[in-house]
């Protein structure tokens, strides 16, 4: 893959053992909140990521998988473009900006979007890995448990992130032949002549099948299902109105709405986020193309969409997948197989080192109710705050989990205790609610 190796565990420089936040966790969006406080000094800040050094999707960067958002959605650009932090900046320190122009990415190629994150989170000071949070308190200042210290602060910012998930009738199987999508590379490397099932119909799963079909032929399995839940294999909804959803105007207008109502609109848009690249999806049916007609092994894949896996049980050479149609009740199918990646998602990482302070924090359909500011609703003092970042699909929507809206959130947050508020863009061209009358004549 040629990515760059992320550094080795550092010790932060000595720092006051007070600060006005502590950063739980150092992925995308508490990165991009550590690269709007970098440098100021009023606001120190210290972010703690349990890893020994930065990670992003590492063991799933299959060769020629992109990013399917702009550039422009990096850690800092859309609310702070002049920030040292930013892809473009990145692309000069690194020597490597005209070449980047050069080659004409339609979209950036995934391992160079993570090999960016490295770097910024290696040349950020205020991050400490291998540290992991294991308790925070509140008795007027936060109170801090790492593995390593205990350290006070003000306020804290919550990004923990996601974990990988599967079926739970599949979790006791996983292991070598039986794995998450996020275990890909490593585990992958030895299916030639195998009987493959990828369970998933979205970019993961779709970008997994591609790269199983595509091997040269010694290398190749058997076999090649692709399962999914969904009626097809559908694209990402990426058109221009379509973003508009993944904008500061939309998202406040969302987290206005009933909570049912946000529910709905959650399950319609869901291909606004979940769907296939339509890159990804013509190189599968090229491959497909290339395999049956030139050359005519048309029995080396197995399409098979409108089915939920409903059990997985080991057999004398691997597992065997049983499938229910979607449509067709009484049609069950038995799926004997030697390998199963799940691409089956992920869901919150556990957050449990806030269990002293959640008697004080209001919830909201499973989630910690929050403010404006991504800030939780609690009882105490209103200038001590819990933000909480990617946690909030039910109150914010799909963007609250997509890389689109990082910089734009990381803002209000810095805001917040900075004690002001930047310019917003621009109202979007869309009257979003009949409560306006923005665009009423």
């Amino acid at each position: 893959m040629g990515l760059a190796k992320s550094k080795t565990t550092r010790s932060p420089t000595e720092r006051p053992r007070h600060l006005r936040l502590i950063g739980v966790g150092a992925g995308p969006a508490n990165l991009s909140l550590a690269a709007m406080l970098h440098g100021d000094p009023e606001l120190p800040n210290l972010f703690f990521d349990r890893n020994p050094h930065f990670t992003w999707h590492d063991d799933q960067l299959i060769t020629g998988s992109t990013l399917q958002v702009s550039i422009f959605k990096d850690l800092v650009t859309l609310a702070d473009p002049t920030n040292r932090f930013s892809f473009l900046s990145y692309l000069h320190e690194q020597g490597r900006i005209y070449h980047f122009l050069n080659a004409q990415f339609t979209h950036v190629p995934r391992a160079e979007f993570r090999n960016y994150l490295a770097w910024a989170a290696e040349n950020n000071e205020n991050i400490a890995y291998s540290e992991a949070v294991e308790r925070v308190e509140f008795d007027g200042v936060f109170r801090v448990t790492t593995t390593s210290r205990e350290v006070t602060a003000d306020n804290i910012a919550v990004g923990v992130g996601t974990e990988p998930w599967v079926p739970e009738f599949a979790r006791a199987h996983l292991g070598a032949t039986a794995f998450h999508v996020s275990e890909y590379l490593p585990r992958s490397e030895k299916l030639q002549g195998k009987r493959v099932a990828v369970v998933g119909g979205g970019q993961s799963g779709a970008e997994a099948f591609l790269d199983l079909i595509s091997r040269p032929k010694p290398e190749r399995p058997e076999w090649v299902a692709w399962v999914s839940r969904r009626r097809g294999y559908f694209p990402l909804d990426d058109s221009t109105f379509t973003n508009d959803f993944y904008t500061p105007d939309y998202s406040d207008y969302f987290c206005r709405l009933p909570e049912d109502k946000r529910a709905e609109v959650n399950s319609a848009h869901v291909l606004t986020s979940d769907g296939i690249g339509e890159s990804t999806l013509r190189a599968i049916y090229q491959e497909l193309y290339r395999l049956q007609f030139i050359e005519g092994e048309a029995h080396r894949f197995g399409l098979m969409p409108n089915r939920t896996v409903t059990a997985v049980d080991r057999v004398a050479d691997g597992w065997e997948l049983s499938l229910r149609h979607g449509d067709e009740a009484d049609q069950t199918q038995c799926v004997p197989v030697h390998t199963v990646v799940w691409a089956t998602g992920f869901r919150p990482a556990s957050r449990r080192f806030l269990e002293p302070l959640l008697d004080h924090v209001e919830t909201q359909d499973g989630e910690l109710r929050l403010d404006e500011d991504f800030a939780a609703v609690w009882d105490g003092p209103p200038d001590r705050n819990i933000f909480m970042q990617n946690a909030a699909l039910g109150q914010r929507g799909l963007p609250d989990i997509n890389l689109s809206l990082n910089a734009w959130r990381a803002g209000r947050i810095t805001d917040r205790l900075r004690g002001r508020r930047r310019p917003e863009a621009a109202a979007s061209f869309i009257e979003w609610s009949a409560k306006d009358g923005w665009g009423t004549p």
